[in-house]
């Protein structure tokens, strides 16, 4: 006895009969859900290929941190990773530290003498490292919302499809006064599909958006440890 399965439907071309045959709010509701597909797996792809350079320039920058003597010597490096925050802290902050010397009349990195900062002066140096890592964090936050938006829109769109599916079937038997399975499978199989095409697209949207977060959140730690390890290095070298 031939048993049928669903899989081999797909592939013979029952999937395609179903879409070609799709009403217009059916179909409507299928692209939408198809657009919102692409977009998040672009996204991961895209989120991925961002966190992998930003992971192997946080460590280069790191290691050229630790043994910098001074920070001038580092602006090169510096300037050369621009994917990582933790460059990107540097280099404003040094700016902050520069600006704050000048308008304190502080001595040039000419001269033999340090540059000095004050109390207030550090005072004020910290939240700008603080603003300045919470903007640069945040540069990488960039599109991941969408991510959420589709894990948490899809299902409710597929299941909108499914109940204008099954709705549209009640009305074809209303309409033909007969309940046989050619009368109703049309609105059914519409309403799998939608439904099948919404998980489809929430389920790696939901996996995607938990992975970007994970990896955020490890980057929001990284770059708070550095900003302490800064201005640790700061008062070090540059106050009274």
């Amino acid at each position: 006895m031939d048993t049928y399965s669903p899989v081999v439907g797909i592939f013979t071309g029952g999937i395609w009969q179903i879409i070609g045959q799709l009403s217009a709010f059916g179909a409507f509701i299928f692209v939408i859900l198809i657009v919102f597909s692409l977009v998040s797996w672009a996204i991961m792809f895209h989120k991925w290929r961002q966190f992998r350079r930003v992971d192997d320039e946080s460590y280069i920058f790191l290691n050229y941190y630790r043994k910098a003597g001074k920070f001038g010597d580092l602006l090169p490096q510096a300037k050369a990773l621009p994917q990582t925050p933790l460059s990107g802290i540097f280099l404003e902050g040094y700016e902050a530290i520069r600006e704050l010397i000048g308008a304190a009349g502080g001595k040039n990195e000419t001269e033999d003498k340090p540059l000095l900062l004050s109390p207030k002066d550090m005072e004020i140096l910290e939240m700008s490292l603080e603003r300045i890592r919470v903007e640069k964090v945040a540069g990488l936050e960039k599109k991941v919302i969408f991510l959420a938006t589709t894990a948490n829109a899809s299902p409710f769109l597929g299941l909108l499809g499914t109940v204008v599916g099954i709705m549209d079937s009640f009305w074809s038997i209303g309409e033909r006064g007969s309940a046989s399975l050619a009368v109703v499978a049309p609105g059914i199989a519409e309403a799998l599909l939608v439904t099948i095409i919404g998980l489809a697209a929430a389920i790696p949207a939901v996996i995607g958006y938990n992975w970007a977060n994970n990896r955020l959140k490890r980057y929001n730690d990284e770059s708070s440890n550095f900003v302490l390890e800064y201005l640790a290095r700061i008062k070090r070298d540059l106050t009274a």
